[in-house]
């Protein structure tokens, strides 16, 4: 029976993905019979189904019925290819400003200072303008300190070394013996606070975001203005919804780094026999 009545709908193919989802874990291998039961289709539509997709390279015989083969794995990596980092952060992000009512930002490092990739803000007084793009020094922001603490010491050392392009004069410049002592108390702690640091009337607090590796490759913030929100709201209300949204940002990112980007089909083509060996 057609699940639409819509002229567009093709009931043909809704069958064929009946088909492919039908193969559940636990039953790799299912008779022509156990298809038909699991799907309500007749057993000869399910033939002519099964195969199309083996001409296809979607399921293959197998002894006591079929099983699927690795290609359908295409049909779920064109969505997870299609994607980038920032737009699987996103709609996290936007439950963090839901949350918070407060502008999120995520950034990277490129040398001595932070580029900001993605934002969601509310409107907001705010006395510095942000899009993606702008450039802040690392060390007098929030996600700058969780970049920089994630680095080795040659690699601190390196990046330190550059000149700044941001053309912004942070309030706070500390010497090397101070912004050691500050990213150690981030390490230790997990996230950052910058308390008015870049200029006055902005309070930000920040964690990284991790890969599947487990490296920080990002830092994530929620920005408050000082006047209308203190450091204990900022740290006791705001920030135990950043770590939640960082967490499930760096699960997410570990979930597309662990799919291939390419699978190739392995069944062997007219003539690979005969030329084998």
């Amino acid at each position: 029976m057609a699940r639409d009545a819509r002229p567009d709908f093709i009931e043909a193919l809704a069958r064929g993905l009946d088909v492919l989802r039908c193969f559940q874990p636990g039953r790799p291998v299912m008779t022509l019979s156990e298809i038909a039961g699991a799907t309500g289709l007749a057993r000869p539509t399910v033939r002519r189904i099964l195969l199309t997709l083996d001409d296809l390279g979607y399921v293959r015989s197998a002894e006591r019925g079929f099983a699927l083969t690795p290609r359908v794995l295409e049909l779920g990596m064109a969505y997870i290819n299609s994607l980038d980092m920032w737009e699987i952060a996103r709609p996290h992000m936007q439950h963090l400003v839901t949350l918070t009512n407060e502008s999120t930002s995520m950034a990277q490092l490129d040398g001595s200072d932070i580029v900001y990739v993605t934002r969601v803000a509310v409107p907001k007084i705010i006395t510095l303008a942000v899009t993606i793009g702008t450039r802040f020094p690392a060390p007098a922001t929030s996600m700058g300190k969780v970049l920089l603490a994630a680095l080795s010491e040659a690699e601190l050392d390196r990046v330190l070394a550059l000149p700044g392009r941001s053309g912004i004069a942070p309030r706070w410049r500390p010497d090397r013996a101070a912004l050691d002592a500050a990213l150690r108390e981030v390490r230790a702690r997990g996230w950052a606070l910058a308390d008015e640091d870049l200029a006055p009337g902005i309070r930000s607090v920040a964690t990284g975001v991790r890969d599947g590796q487990g490296r920080v490759v990002a830092a994530l913030n929620v920005t408050v203005h000082a006047a209308e929100t203190s450091v204990r709201t900022l740290t006791e209300e705001h920030l135990p919804r950043l770590l939640c949204a960082a967490a499930d940002i760096s699960r997410d990112w570990a979930l597309l780094g662990s799919v291939p980007s390419v699978v190739h089909d392995v069944r062997p083509r007219p003539g690979d026999l005969a030329t084998a060996g």
